[in-house]
């Protein structure tokens, strides 16, 4: 279980029915950010209970308010059974199992659904609004499950365990990440419990907002690790002695991906001035053209930031969104709809996986060349200190190679799976948490592939010595070693790669680099 605590020093975020940005769900659901409903969000939740509870009042059936849910619509509920109706939704739809979901899923999920309350479409009380603030503020986090959720009448199973901690019930994890009962949790933050009324159970878990918050926070990470897999990119054409002229900007013009043209920009200045790629320009190097994995690496790596691109285009466009069933619009109208959907949620999750497993697998293939001593020009067998007694980095590449394939599995879609569901009547489901869930696995394991690479490539340069990487890339081999000794006799292998992984995930080899080149691409 990840540490549960709070960063006191993150700013706060103000939600209201407008968008939230990317950084601001980052900063909630993984710095600890605290978060304030502005004037415009309660004013507007006030006008929507209003009508709300104005339709209560009707003998009309209203789905959601004075109706069962799903195959059960058509049951009329008698108003003295209709907070009954609320609650027994929100237990009944607590049904997740399996591990425990991280605590910056969680958070970005309920912050999420705070600001869907917040856009006054929901037509819940300002108190429901208020209180989900308050655990958010108090670094209380409820205990959501793996499995329970089909995208599909939005994150019902994991939202509803949300739902259950507002009313005192059920299991958090308190600001220091012990496992407490809700109602105790909220009792020693001065927070008290809900009492659900019409409709509020069903506006409490209806929306995509798990789905998204994972989007949300794989989008971030792979802003960086774009970036670092071009790092790990120049390293490996450095140290096999391939040639930086197939990055040149006319010759990236002719194929206008705007990815593409910063991955090679990236790749141009991270080998500027490399005394490694000067040695063998001359006019007997006969090094016409490398391998595919060397000569095309923007284009794969820059065709994985436009997916990028376009994930971040559906994720603005949900932030943007109120996802609820029914919806309560201005002129008072509470109206059924599909909006629930996570179609176009769902569908960008797999997409990203795509990417992911192919950039994974060029770099495997890059570190296995350094490995094999017939393409490695000139390096000894495995980058080991006496091949054959040592074996290097041998094994290293066994491991990448494992993530790759793994990677490959996890890159078939989620989206296409539809199991229906009650009774029929959900017959149709985006099964989007699934592909959030490992997207997530994929994001790390594209972490540990371009890490192993890294660490690989950082190697192979020393081993070019009296030759020296460029000012760079030679920054990052710096980097590396405060963690990582150099090349030597065998030793401990996984721990090197553990800290290699590690200043990956935390920027510092792509800071080492930009302290030479500037702000990468």
């Amino acid at each position: 279980m990840e540490s549960a605590v709070t960063d006191t020093s993150a700013a706060t975020v103000p939600v209201g029915p407008k968008a939230l940005t990317f950084d601001e769900v980052v900063a909630v659901a993984r710095e600890g950010a605290s978060v304030r409903l502005t004037d415009e969000a309660l004013e507007a939740v006030a006008a929507s209970r209003a009508h709300v509870e104005e339709l209560a009042t009707r003998s009309t059936p209203a789905y959601g308010i004075s109706t069962g849910f799903g195959a059960l619509a058509t049951r009329h509920i008698h108003e003295e059974l209709r907070a009954r109706l609320q609650v027994s939704l929100v237990r009944s739809h607590a049904a997740g199992n399996g591990p425990e979901v991280e605590r910056e899923v969680v958070r970005a999920l309920m912050l999420l659904r705070l600001r869907t309350l917040a856009s006054g479409r929901t037509g819940v009380r300002p108190d429901t609004a208020r209180t989900l603030a308050a655990l958010l503020n108090a670094g209380i986090t409820p205990v959501v499950h793996e499995y329970g959720s089909l995208g599909c009448s939005g994150d019902l199973a994991p939202l509803a365990h949300v739902a259950l901690a507002l009313i005192g019930e059920g299991d958090v994890r308190d600001a220091d990440g012990t496992l407490v009962p809700a109602a105790e949790a909220m009792a020693s933050a001065g927070i008290e419990p809900l009492t659900l009324a019409a409709k509020e159970g069903l506006a409490l878990i209806n929306g995509t907002d798990g789905m998204l918050g994972m989007l949300v926070l794989a989008m971030h990470d792979l802003h960086r690790l774009l970036t670092t897999a071009d790092v790990a990119a120049a390293m490996s054409v450095e140290a096999q002695l391939g040639t930086d002229r197939v990055f040149a900007a006319d010759l990236q013009e002719l194929r206008p991906h705007p990815g593409q043209a910063s991955s090679a920009a990236n790749l141009r200045v991270l080998l500027a001035d490399s005394p490694i790629m000067a040695s063998h320009r001359g006019a007997d190097c006969t090094r016409v053209q490398d391998a595919y994995s060397l000569r095309c690496a923007p284009q794969v790596n820059g065709a994985a930031r436009d997916t990028l691109s376009h994930a971040e285009l559906v994720a603005s466009r949900e932030l943007a969104s109120a996802i609820d069933n029914p919806v309560v619009l201005p002129d008072g109208r509470v109206e059924s709809n599909g909006n629930f959907h996570g179609a176009p949620v769902a569908y960008v999750l797999d997409f990203l996986a795509i990417p992911i497993a192919d950039v994974a697998s060029m770099a495997e293939r890059r570190t296995d060349r350094m490995l094999d001593v017939a393409r490695s020009h000139g390096l000894p067998a495995f980058l080991a200190d006496d091949p054959g007694v040592d074996s290097g980095h041998m094994i290293a590449q066994y491991t990448q190679a494992a993530i790759v394939s793994e990677l490959k599995r996890l890159a078939v879609p989620a989206s296409v799976d539809s199991i229906p569901s009650s009774a029929m009547q959900e017959d149709h489901v985006s099964m989007g948490w699934n592909a959030a869930r490992k997207l997530r696995r994929s994001v790390d394991g594209l972490t540990r592939v371009v890490a192993i690479e890294i660490l690989t490539s950082a190697r192979a340069l020393d081993m070019r010595s009296p030759l020296r990487p460029g000012p760079a890339t030679g920054a990052v081999v710096s980097a590396l070693r405060t963690r990582v000794p150099g090349p030597g006799p065998d030793r401990f292998l996984a721990p090197e790669i553990e800290a290699a992984v590690e200043l990956v995930r935390d920027g510092s080899l792509v800071a080492a680099a930009e302290s030479v080149t500037g702000p990468l691409s």
